[in-house]
Formats: C-alpha cells, structure tokens, sequence
C-alpha cells in the first residue's frame, strides 16, 4: 500500500508499508528538530536502563520492581492471592520484567544484553508452578514477550543470538499456550478471565470477564499457532472473538463485561477505555497482521459505532450499548490509545483532536490522572493515580509519524521532563499515588520497560522500523507482518499518491474504510473518480444541515475538517 508523507494525507493500516513511511528524507536529518530528537533519544534511554538496571539489582528474577523499598513484588501470583508458601522451592518469580524487555533492548541496539537475558530465560523459566494468573495479562505479557523476542532472535537480520539459539523461547510460549487453551473450555468457548497454569480452571471459579478480556488474544494466539502449526490456539481465540461479535447490540455496540458460561452481559455501559479499549485494537491490528475480511467488517462496524454513539467533541463517553445514550462521561488515562488506533484507520484530523485534550490534560496536572469526570471538570475521588502508562506516548509516536509535525516531539519532550521531574527516583520509576500532591507509590509496572519508554524512544529515533513491517501488540511487542501470515492480502485501488476509486466500481454509500483506503484528503477530480467518504465521517445534527452553533455541526466526509455554523445558520467547510 502506497504512502505519501504530505501532512494532508491520511494514512490507513500504514505499518503495512513501513519501510515507506520510516525512511528518513536528507531534510529530514540535516532539520533542526535532528539535534533535538538525538538528545531526546538519550535521555530516553537513560530513563529505560536506570529503570532496567534497578530492576536487575534489586528484583530479578521476581516480576516486578519496588523502586521506593528497592525490593520487589511476583505481580503475576499476587493477581491470584497465591501465597508464597504454596510455591516450589526453587520458585523466584516469572522474570516479568525481564521478559518485558526484551524487545525494548534490541530497538535500543544491546544485541549483548538480550542475548544474555534469552539465555537466563530459557534456562531458568518454568511454567509448571502453582500459581493462579490473569489470562489477559499472562497474554499480552508473557506470552506476546515470548513471541516477540523468539522472532526477534531467529532474524538472520538482527543476528542477535550467535549460535545459541534453539528455538527455546518459542517452546516455552507453546508450553504457556497449552497451560491456558483449558481457560476456554465453556459453553460459549469465551475464555474463563483467571487460570491457575498448573492445574488448569479451579474449582468455583469466578465466570464475569471483561469484553477486553475475552476480545483481546487474537494477535498472541494467532502468531503461536503460525510460529508452530498448531492450529488450536488461533482457534480458541478465534472463537471467542466470534462468540463476543455476535453478543453486540443491534447499535453494533459491547458492553464491559460479561459471563463466560451463559453468553450474558453483566455490565452494558461501555466506551473505549478501560475493559473495552483493546478488543477495538486487536480487531483492526488482527487484520493487518492476518489479513482477515472477518476482522476488517468487524473493526469497520465497531469503529463507526464509536464514532457516532460515545464520540462528543474530541472526548469519549460512556454509553448503554442497547440504546446509545450516555452514562458516563469521563476521561480515563486508557483512553489515550484511541488517536494512535485512528492514525491506522487514517482518521489523522479526530486522532489530534483529541490528542491534543489529553496533552492539555497531562500539562494541567503534569501526568494523566486514571480517570476525570468530564461533567464535572474533576478529579474522580479515588482514582487520582497515575502507574506510568504509556497510552499518550504511543498515540504521540503514531502521529509524529503520521504527520512529521515537529509539534509532537515537544510533547515527547514533556512526557519525558515531567516522568523524570514527578517519577523517577533512586531505585527507578515509582508510580504517582495522587496527581495533586505527587506522592509516589512503590511499584515500577512492567510495561513502563515494554511500552512508556519504547514509545518515547521510537519517537526520537525509528530507525529499528526503517525497511521493517511491524504491528505492536497491545503491550508493546513488535510482530512481523508476513505474506506468508496473510490469508488474503488487502485490496485497494492507489495507482498515485492521491488514493480514488473508478465509479462504475464505487457504490453510492461507500466509505475509506469499506473499500480499504485512505480518505480523500485533497482528491483531485477526473473522469470516472468520485471522492471517498471518510470514516470519520460525523452527520450535522440536523438533516436540513441548519444550526444554532458549532456544536451542532459534524466532520465534512471527504476532507475530516470540523464543520462549523455560518451567521446565515448552516453547516460547512467556512473556516479554511
């Protein structure tokens, strides 16, 4: 698929032609924004090692760091309420962070440590313990780690294994995989939320799970069974996927969370943060990396639900998924991610829109607080934390990349300032307890290493995605995107830099993201061609398309400008 680097023009699943988009032009490099990125580049890695190193001195091989106490915590056990004394012996965490690392190290160039560290790996790490672990969390993070770093070990490009490398980092993502396929086995093949990795679904175990928590394995899954040729665990996830598309209300909205025995919504109120917010991702991302129809009719309709039932402004609401009306309206900080998703599906105008609320937000209180009562302009009273997400960092890169505004890196810039101002401590990163005092909380997440530092550093220097296509999971983990993956590459029709479609070829209500291309952000008209609807496409309020204010005025379909509402009182492109 076919890119172009002018600011105007969208860009829809532009991973897939990475090596377009991240080869840097001379001005590019001889820009006065090169010396800036370069220091910026540094002070990231600074960040990440003295957060890595801490983790190495004073938490390995346990899962996660304390940095306050400089101790450590197995956050994967404590998830289950496993004792300590219920452990083997020889027991001493899942080296979590460690494994969330490791292909933080490789876009960071130390070949050597992460050699070292798949070494201790496959030496060390073991499965078969009792311990009772999240199954979303366990996948996206051990599993997605595992499988990142195997296909990062075996690039003969990279060539970061000399020699030693059998395969061992794919055999004990296998093994993972076979210890959680048993979370599946219900009524509804929707997968129970927690499993215990040596004796499979306990006995009365809980049955509510979140639509993030049964929506979001496909990626994980789907590459562990084209890594090993065991087709189960892309079907378990595949199903489950199914399962919870046929659950959506006639809006084609999800609630948040559900039972996984009788196929019932629990909880109907939904948006797209917290619960919800990677079941959209791994819809879209699916599609690109596996080139399945079913997921791109599935995104398409999901993503234009979004847009008409929780988007107000450039905020998103919560909403009751049987009526579209809204409960809730908050900001949650995970939320964040939704401008990166919509830099993929070309929605460049709606994603800096509300970039830009949540970078007012993060220079209001100097992090992004969990979660903010939008009607209330407040903080919520008890989740005023802030554990180090990396929401606003990914969203900043994609845009950055997107549009090559210089804009973005100084928001980069004040992502990094205010985590080395409010955060960083002796032993490492610790988490902010309340944005208004800025006490601190002893936990260093693991995703801080695999994600917030990842981003802010791809964001000075992509050079490790130059001639490369990857899709990052939803914990930060690059996976290749592969022909050999795909079972139908997608269709489109960009014969120039401008993106159009023949007539006799284009039905009337066609849209960028039925016909799989980007927007028309500045078509040029001819014979034959006819400008495609975008996906961002927001209806005036009214059909007679008259207002009062600006508020009552949508996104233009072709172009995805705000329409605003004239002194004569009618919606349109006025303001240039």
């Amino acid at each position: 698929m076919m890119l172009s680097r002018n600011y105007g023009t969208c860009l829809i699943l532009f991973l897939l032609a990475s090596s377009t988009l991240f080869a840097p032009s001379i001005s590019q490099l001889d820009s006065p924004w090169a010396a800036k990125k370069r220091h910026m580049r540094e002070e990231v890695r600074k960040m990440f090692y003295h957060a890595y190193e801490n983790y190495m001195k004073h938490a390995f091989p346990h899962d996660e760091l304390k940095p306050l106490t400089k101790s450590f915590t197995d956050s994967l056990s404590e998830l289950g309420n496993l004792k300590l004394e219920h452990l083997p012996n020889n027991y001493n965490g899942s080296a979590l962070s460690l494994i969330e690392s490791l292909s933080s190290l490789v876009i960071m160039g130390n070949n050597t440590e992460f050699e070292r560290a798949v070494r201790w790996l496959s030496e060390n790490l073991t499965f078969n313990v009792d311990a009772r672990i999240n199954l979303f969390e366990c996948n996206i993070r051990v599993l997605g780690g595992l499988i990142s770093a195997h296909i990062l070990a075996t690039d003969s490009t990279n060539r970061l294994v000399q020699g030693s490398y059998k395969n061992q980092l794919l055999n004990l993502a296998e093994d993972l995989g076979r210890r959680i396929l048993p979370a599946f086995a219900t009524p509804t093949g929707l997968p129970y939320a927690w499993i215990n990795l040596k004796y499979g679904v306990i006995e009365n175990e809980t049955t509510e799970t979140s639509t993030s928590g049964c929506g979001s394995l496909i990626l994980e899954m789907g590459a562990l069974s084209r890594l090993t040729g065991d087709p189960r665990y892309e079907s378990a996830a595949l199903r489950a996927l199914r399962k919870l598309w046929s659950m959506r209300s006639s809006l084609n909205l999800l609630g948040t969370t559900l039972d996984v025995t009788t196929g019932e919504w629990i909880e109907y109120s939904s948006g797209i943060g917290a619960g919800v917010d990677s079941f959209y991702e791994y819809l879209c991302k699916a599609y690109i990396l596996f080139g399945k129809e079913d997921y791109w009719r599935m995104f398409q309709s999901a993503y234009l639900a979004v847009q008409k039932y929780f988007r107000h402004g450039p905020w998103y609401h919560e909403a009751d998924m049987r009526t579209g009306k809204a409960t809730y309206w908050q900001l949650t900080s995970l939320q964040a991610f939704w401008p990166g998703l919509q830099v993929l599906v070309g929605d460049i105008a709606a994603a800096n829109s509300s970039h830009r609320e949540f970078v007012n937000v993060w220079k209001k209180y100097g992090v992004i607080p969990e979660r903010y009562l939008l009607d209330h302009q407040m903080l919520h009273p008890t989740e005023k934390y802030y554990p180090l997400r990396p929401e606003l960092a990914e969203s900043t890169f994609y845009l950055y990349q997107a549009t090559k505004d210089p804009w973005y890196i100084q928001v980069g810039e004040s992502i990094v300032n205010s985590l080395n101002s409010y955060t960083k401590v002796e032993g490492g990163f610790a988490s902010v307890r309340d944005v208004t005092t800025m006490q601190l909380e002893d936990h260093q997440h693991s995703f801080f290493l695999a994600e917030t530092c990842k981003y802010l550093y791809l964001l000075f220097d992509d050079s490790f995605l130059v001639d490369r296509n990857y899709i990052f999971t939803t914990e930060g983990h690059p996976l290749p995107i592969l022909s050999s993956w795909h079972e139908k590459l997608p269709e489109t029709y960009i014969p120039t830099n401008w993106t159009y479609a023949k007539g006799e070829q284009q039905t009337r209500r066609a849209s960028a993201m039925s016909r799989q291309v980007c927007p028309a952000m500045a078509l040029k008209s001819g014979y034959g061609v006819q400008p495609m609807e975008s996906a961002c496409h927001i209806p005036d309020t009214r059909a007679d398309h008259r207002c009062f204010g600006d508020e009552e005025c949508g996104v233009d379909s072709t172009t995805c400008r705000r329409r605003s509402c004239s002194m004569a009182g009618y919606c349109g492109l006025w303001i240039l």
